[in-house]
């Protein structure tokens, strides 16, 4: 079967996802356009090359609704021929993304392809689609006190791991430091697209806070505590903050994904090979913890073990959710994201899975490492694990 290779991935910097952050003034189709551009220019491809557009959106409404994948394919400049379509897997779209077309080429459906991934959440705040929608009978019967949003099932992890608020919060000043240094190493440099935005060209993570302390996010209150939530749960400390948590955010990301065929016979050197995929269902109560099963999973199937794998991309949704991950794999914490997640590079939901795989690829590159893990966490209880081989 065709190997299917990463020839490259790229991002925009990330904004804070709310009137006045610094890519609010941006739609988003113009965020996902200028990164479906810059691959063509890097890669020196021309679009009627790319048999399929896939994209990464959770709120398809507003500025993202119309099949944004192909708003954007359009916006690009991309030849009309090229087809797209968007795809919501929740927090982990773009990763699904990723798969589907990785799975595309070994099967021998595309020959090259784009996952990419976009999110404007200050645009179109989080649950903008969700407006108006009401709770099916079959899931209010098999659940009838409710389910309950991420806040309150990162809340719900942080109790049965025991993670104390100051854990959680020094979890979140380190994001912080380690996506900082990053920065100033020139970690990013090669992988983020400057965005124009009011005359300006943004090209730093506008989410990432250095000199962020523990000290300093003890300040901030719960932000998912209500009279009612508290009262359903009365056992909760309610530790999670705006600080340990990811921000709203908006950015686009992309990658380039072919045959190791189709790369030699254009001469495009690839950097990295997908080895394995697995998605998998869990709790959707506690709804964050699916990384974990995903997770082993995965090595079963990949016939690795977590000592194997030089570095893990574990999305920062809640602090609480890649320390279970941690506790419950017994993770080399040096190796979960080094640098830095989203608690600091931010979370655009529909973009995060393809911005954590240009970051998997490039600390490889880095580091000379051989094997990286991407998993993420995804609304109503679900997971990706994606494992990459650097080439």
């Amino acid at each position: 079967m065709p190997e299917a290779v990463i020839v490259d991935v790229v991002r925009t910097p990330s904004g804070r996802g709310k009137p006045g952050g610094v890519l609010s003034a941006v739609h988003p189709v113009d965020l996902a356009a200028g990164v479906l551009a810059a691959l063509l220019e890097r890669s020196g491809l021309e679009s009627r090359q790319v048999d399929d557009v896939l994209m990464g959106c959770v709120s398809q409404t507003g500025d993202q609704s119309l099949n944004i994948a192909r708003q954007a394919v359009l916006a690009a400049g991309f030849d009309e021929t090229v087809p797209a379509v968007t795809i919501d897997r929740q927090c982990g779209s773009s990763q699904q993304a990723a798969h589907f077309a990785a799975q595309g080429v070994i099967a021998g459906a595309y020959d090259i392809v784009i996952a990419a991934g976009v999110e404007s959440m200050s645009r179109v705040p989080l649950g903008s689609s969700a407006h108006g929608g009401s709770v099916s009978r079959g899931v209010a019967h098999r659940y009838p006190e409710g389910l309950v949003n991420q806040g309150v099932s990162a809340e719900l992890i942080a109790q049965r791991w025991g993670f104390a608020r100051e854990e959680l919060d020094a979890f979140a000043a380190e994001s912080h430091r380690r996506a900082t240094d990053a920065w100033n190493r020139g970690a990013f440099d090669a992988q983020v697209v400057p965005v124009l935005a009011g005359g300006d060209a943004v090209a730093f993570d506008e989410t990432v806070r250095a000199g962020t302390t523990a000290a300093s996010l003890a300040a901030l209150n719960p932000a998912f505590r209500t009279d009612a939530l508290a009262a359903r749960f009365p056992d909760l400390d309610w530790r999670i903050t705006a600080g340990n948590s990811s921000p709203l955010t908006d950015a686009a990301s992309a990658a380039l994904i072919m045959s190791e065929a189709k790369a030699a016979e254009l001469g495009l050197t690839p950097r990295a090979r997908f080895h394995s995929f697995a998605v998998v269902g869990d709790d959707p109560m506690m709804m964050l913890t699916g990384p974990i099963p995903a997770t082993r999973r995965i090595l079963e199937r990949s016939g690795l073990t977590i000592d194997d794998l030089d570095v893990y991309e574990v999305n920062e949704a809640f602090a609480s959710v890649p320390l279970a991950w941690q506790r419950d794999l017994d993770a080399d914490s040096e190796k979960l994201n080094p640098w830095g997640g989203a608690i600091a590079l931010g979370h655009a939901v529909g973009a995060s899975g393809t911005r954590l795989l240009g970051t998997l690829v490039s600390y490889l590159e880095a580091t000379g490492g051989r094997y990286g893990l991407q998993t993420m966490c995804e609304g109503g209880g679900m997971a990706n694990a994606t494992i990459i081989e650097r080439i």
